[in-house]
């Protein structure tokens, strides 16, 4: 009798598997990679929270018929206790669409305790969203959490309440942020999807200079652009303001971070590298190791050894199946750590991008920002006054330099 309960249970879930098989693929609708706790104090100090209600707003790539959310507690020093969440769909003007809200539930109960370095799925919610559908994701944490496991650049708001669990209601904020906390993934189950790109880089792809709560990196203009076409991608944005390709600080290591947020995510097609302006920035310019003022190590790196980083991240992702689009490191002439060594390295590493043939693909996202009277540095207007981070234009024009048969289906 035993046998033939786990034998219907299993019968039960294999069916419930295939319904949804049938239904679409899982892609990454929305993603924001975590890092480590930068500092302990200063414009970017790791923040903590005891007893508060946060509220995240997101914005959906690609719409389907259900979704799951993946928190993360990577970085936490504790296991993160999620005493209660859920899921709310939005409209244009931000208030929550009666009817849509959901709660997050894992393993069928309604709270989570997550393992320190590990990241925690919810159930699946049976939720019909639209492409570009923004949603906002509430949960309460009833205890200290110690500092945050996040992603710096948000550009939408996080809403973070008096003490006390508001899961369950439209809260007034006590204050605000922008930055993601503890939020890595949102997969939706889309009856059309092609499948995931990734966008894989620094703050560039990140969207440093653009407009807040206006979705205008060079990622969102790419999803576009390609739903426009008929093509429909989910596009996730796993890039890290700072981050290095060899070196971790502004984040791990675009080689050590690969793993968790490039080829955990569903589906994965794709995959655009626009990384290398921090390594050689921080590598050659005037002060090295240096971002932000926060000094992080820097080893001695040299051209070779980031044409091998590079190698590395095409020969994992085609393990996988996964067709890896490179593009030359953008001009930072003007930048801070520009120098005539450093400007020497990108060439000399570009030149490689550009004629290795390694790549699956290359677009000139460098050239898109350049400045055509002197393609080292970015175009004035193109940047947003630092001659490094790319303004709305400049993000714009980058996202409309691809050319969207890179992704046509075989």
């Amino acid at each position: 009798m035993r046998l033939m309960m786990v034998s219907a249970a299993l019968a039960a879930i294999v069916l419930t598997g295939t319904a949804h098989a049938q239904e679409g693929r899982w892609v990454g609708s929305w993603t924001a990679s975590p890092h480590a706790p930068l500092a302990s104090e200063g414009p970017f100090a790791a923040p903590s929270f005891d007893d508060v209600t946060l509220a995240q707003t997101i914005r959906l790539s690609e719409g389907g018929s259900a979704l799951r959310i993946r928190f993360t507690n990577r970085y936490g020093p504790a296991p993160l206790r999620i005493g209660e969440a859920r899921i709310v769909l939005l409209d244009d003007e931000g208030v929550e669409v009666p009817g849509t809200s959901r709660p997050l539930t894992f393993g069928g109960a309604a709270e989570a305790v997550i393992p320190r370095g590990a990241p925690f799925v919810s159930d699946v919610v049976e939720l019909a969203s639209e492409d570009f559908q923004k949603a906002k994701v509430v949960f309460y944490l009833p205890e200290a959490t110690g500092p945050c496991t996040c992603h710096l650049t948000g550009l939408d708001d996080l809403a973070v309440s008096a003490p006390g669990n508001y899961v369950d209601e439209v809260f007034p904020a006590a204050t605000t942020a922008r930055y993601r906390a503890f939020l890595q993934t949102v997969e939706v189950l889309s009856p059309d999807a092609q499948g995931t790109i990734v966008a894989f880089g620094d703050s560039i792809t990140d969207g440093v200079g653009s407009t807040p709560g206006a979705d205008r990196r060079w990622p969102d203009v790419l999803a576009e652009r390609l739903e426009a076409t008929g093509m429909e991608y989910a596009m996730a944005n796993a890039a890290i303001s700072g981050n290095r390709v060899l070196s971790p600080g502004m984040g791990e290591s675009a080689l050590a971070r690969f793993d968790e947020d490039v080829l955990s995510l569903p589906n994965v097609t794709h995959m655009i590298v626009f990384e290398g302006v921090n390594d050689i920035g921080n590598r050659f310019g005037p002060v090295q190791g240096g971002v932000g003022g926060l000094t992080l190590d820097q080893p001695p790196i040299d051209v070779a050894q980031m044409i091998a980083g590079f190698r590395q991240l095409i020969v994992r992702a085609h393990e996988k199946g996964i067709k890896v689009i490179g593009s030359p490191i953008g001009p930072y002439k003007g930048a801070a750590y520009w120098s005539e060594e450093g400007e020497a390295a990108r060439q000399a590493i570009n030149r490689w991008i550009v004629t290795s043939g390694e790549f699956d693909a290359v677009v000139r996202l460098d050239e898109a920002f350049a400045d055509p009277s002197d393609p080292q540095q970015m175009r004035e207007g193109y940047h947003m006054g630092d001659y490094l981070h790319g303004s709305d234009a400049g993000l714009r024009a980058v996202g409309e330099s691809i050319d969207l048969t890179l992704f046509a289906s075989d």
